[in-house]
């Protein structure tokens, strides 16, 4: 099934139990939370104490996505916070067998992370262990950028990885995510859509997340 994961990165936090409200009645399947640390990327956003107050706001599923240095020392402090899924970036983490299976024995479902201008064999040694591969389709640190149509090559060529070699995995995209162009990524073989400005930034929260959730569904 594919689903829809609403990046809080791009909500009002002034007011953030209602718009998760919002995406939850609009029948959104993840609440996604994008933790920057300034270093790793150029932001800073939110903690724990964050990913703790969503936890008593929501019932869904929580996905982290680790953009900090040295994510080894969090993944404990994320998951305790209530996170069900963490992801972690290939280009930071140096012993990623090590980490993914530190992420599981949490209890947490376990992701990798790829920018956009890493190629996906660099995984080859670890997609038989992980839960998730989240596909950056815009260079990460900031919501609202323009698409990076060449992703669409790295997710049909995970599809077929995964289809050759049986594997269970799950193919998540991040970035530029909009009405219209989630329809060619969930043909790509994507199945968890990250979307923030286009559901959050428009006036209507729960209609732009219906939208997005009709339009994979086709």
């Amino acid at each position: 099934m594919k689903k829809i994961a609403p990046s809080i990165l791009s909500a009002d936090f002034s007011n953030l139990a209602q718009q998760i409200r919002y995406v939850e009645i609009a029948g959104a399947d993840i609440i996604h939370c994008d933790i920057m640390d300034g270093k790793f990327v150029p932001n800073i956003t939110f903690g724990p104490v964050v990913v703790k107050a969503v936890r008593k706001v929501t019932k869904l599923p929580i996905d982290v996505h680790l953009m900090i240095k040295d994510p080894d020392n969090f993944i404990e402090d994320f998951i305790n916070a209530g996170a069900n899924y963490i992801s972690v970036h290939q280009e930071e983490v140096v012993h990623l067998n090590r980490t993914i299976a530190k992420i599981k024995e949490l209890g947490a479902k376990a992701g990798v992370v790829l920018n956009p201008s890493t190629p996906v064999n660099t995984l080859s040694e670890i997609l038989e262990f992980v839960d998730f591969v989240l596909i950056m389709s815009v260079n990460p640190g900031f919501g609202g950028q323009k698409f990076i149509e060449s992703t669409l090559n790295k997710i049909s060529e995970l599809a077929k990885i995964r289809e050759e070699k049986k594997l269970n995995f799950e193919i998540e995209i991040d970035g530029g995510i909009s009405a219209q162009n989630i329809n060619k990524v969930a043909n790509a073989g994507c199945d968890i859509f990250v979307a923030g400005s286009s559901i959050f930034g428009q006036d209507n929260i729960s209609a732009a997340a219906t939208e997005l959730k009709n339009l994979i569904s086709l």
